[in-house]
């Protein structure tokens, strides 16, 4: 498989940008009167869904469907997942949702671009 710069600059755009959405959105929607189960089944919901649509409205048309999807959910519901539980105990500042979202995003993306490279290696018989 090889890396062009321009699939792996959106994939990283796709997924800092869609964690850094999502988690602000949660941190807007989710208060401490939330308890937390409610919140993390909620926020990891609404991330999904804000990934889905959000991936068919900017980024599927430029950088492919089946490439961004996978990870941009995944980071939509981890972003979605973890910022809303904090939020549930207590306020979580714009700023502060914006570069953890963000950094979950880009967590996702290593992790997948790892798990494609662990699935995809040669093993010599």
């Amino acid at each position: 498989m090889r890396i062009r710069p321009y699939f792996l600059f959106g994939d990283m755009l796709a997924n800092a940008c869609i964690g850094a959405l999502v988690a602000l959105v949660m941190s807007a929607l989710i208060s401490p009167a939330w308890p937390m189960l409610v919140a993390m089944f909620v926020s990891m919901a609404l991330g999904m869904l804000m990934s889905l649509f959000i991936g068919l409205l900017v980024f599927f048309r430029f950088f492919g469907a089946l490439e961004v999807m996978l990870p941009m959910m995944f980071s939509g519901m981890l972003a979605g997942m973890g910022v809303g539980m904090a939020a549930a105990m207590g306020p979580v500042s714009a700023g502060t949702a914006i570069w953890v979202g963000a950094l979950i995003g880009l967590v996702v993306l290593t992790a997948t671009y790892f798990a494609n490279f662990l699935i995809n290696r040669r093993v010599p018989l």
